[in-house]
């Protein structure tokens, strides 16, 4: 609904409704963009959940980490077209302290008071995931008690919206958009462009511990790694994107034969899903028949930078809650997928270790290793 895109072979995409007044104050809506608001909103959000207050997070050194593909990219192209329109006089004087992809986590630390680190992480589809993975070293090296790290995207506008259905990587599915995004599926043919935002409280265990947090899981390991094959396309077969559930395996000191569960990237592009159960198999070996794997983009579409967070947050939850997610719209799964995967619905099972994966543009893999609060 933000513009016409009639014109473009993609129509639909994963709208927020988003009343900023129910978590930020008028000065607030004022001086950011609509990427920094996800982004300063979803971290109180994730204050209040946590229990600590912004003044006990400041006290603790926290920091902020926010990852997102395009910034305030949106913004810009907004007033790139006052410009053409109105003229330079007309533009409005943020546009400089909105559009770099660091606004957000700088927004985050202002809003809050975080004096601690703050970076923002720009690596595509991956950068939400790797901001939390980057923050949580952080916090098991010792250098900070608390962090707070997520994602953010807000890209639905014309140009930016239209780039991607240029190089053909979103769905037009347009006579069925709740079924369009369907990772896994045999039919799918590209991922439903969202927005969002997702922000976590990291903690360390026993600062948590001690003053009686509600912990949802452990996050144990984080493995990196890059294609260095393609921008767009995935490396066939799947050697990087194993390297970094390997890796992060290894960063956690766990087995593959602890592993019940991946939560996938699972984009719902054409190429995703043969590449990314073959990287699963490359890291699991002969355990990967045993593991369930699922993608979730059916259910919340994907927002870029921000859907690595989004994820993470879910697998948290499914530890916490002992419920693994289901793949929305999966109807005839792809064949080259031999993996157990999780159906519509989900599955209520109580696993210990679980791998997170997610992929981007320019050939970067993140993998994250979570366990169930103990």
């Amino acid at each position: 609904t933000r513009f016409d895109a009639s014109a473009l072979p993609s129509q639909m995409a994963a709208e927020v409704e988003f009343d900023p007044l129910t978590l930020l104050d008028q000065r607030e809506i004022r001086r950011l963009d609509r990427y920094s608001m996800f982004a300063v909103a979803a971290a109180k959000m994730a204050l209040e959940d946590s229990g600590l207050t912004a003044a006990e997070a400041a006290a603790c050194n926290a920091g902020a980490y926010i990852g997102s593909a395009l910034g305030g990219t949106a913004f810009g192209e907004e007033q790139h077209k006052i410009y053409i329109e109105r003229g330079p006089r007309a533009v409005s004087p943020l546009l400089a302290l909105s559009v770099f992809g660091g606004a957000g986590s700088s927004n985050v630390a202002m809003n809050l008071g975080l004096t601690g680190p703050g970076l923002a992480y720009g690596n595509s589809c991956a950068a939400g995931a790797l901001a939390i993975g980057e923050a949580a070293r952080l916090v098991a090296d010792g250098r900070v008690d608390v962090m707070l790290a997520g994602g953010a995207e807000a890209p639905l506008a014309p140009l930016t919206f239209g780039a991607f259905a240029l190089i053909r990587v979103l769905s037009t599915r347009n006579d069925d958009p709740q079924t369009a995004s369907r990772p896994f599926d045999g039919e799918r043919d590209g991922f439903v462009m969202g927005e969002g935002a997702a922000v976590l409280v990291l903690e360390n265990l026993e600062h948590a511990r001690a003053r009686g947090a509600r912990i949802y899981a452990t996050i144990l390991g984080h493995g990196v790694t890059n294609d260095a094959h393609h921008m767009t396309q995935p490396r066939p077969d799947g050697v990087c994107a194993a390297r970094a559930m390997t890796e992060a395996l290894r960063d956690a000191g766990v087995a593959p034969e602890a592993i019940s569960y991946v939560n996938a990237h699972g984009s719902s592009t054409v190429l995703n899903a043969s590449t990314e159960c073959r990287a699963v198999r490359l890291a699991l070996g002969d355990h990967a028949d045993h593991v369930s794997i699922s993608g979730t983009k059916g259910l919340h579409g994907h927002s870029l930078g921000a859907t690595g967070a989004i994820e993470l947050a879910v697998a948290a939850m499914a530890l916490q809650r002992g419920h693994l997610p289901g793949t929305a719209n999966l109807q005839s799964r792809d064949t080259a997928c031999d993996l157990d995967v999780i159906p519509p619905g989900g599955r209520d099972e109580q696993v210990e270790y679980l791998l997170a994966n997610s992929f981007g543009f320019g050939g970067i893999n993140t993998s994250l290793v979570l366990s169930a609060a103990s």
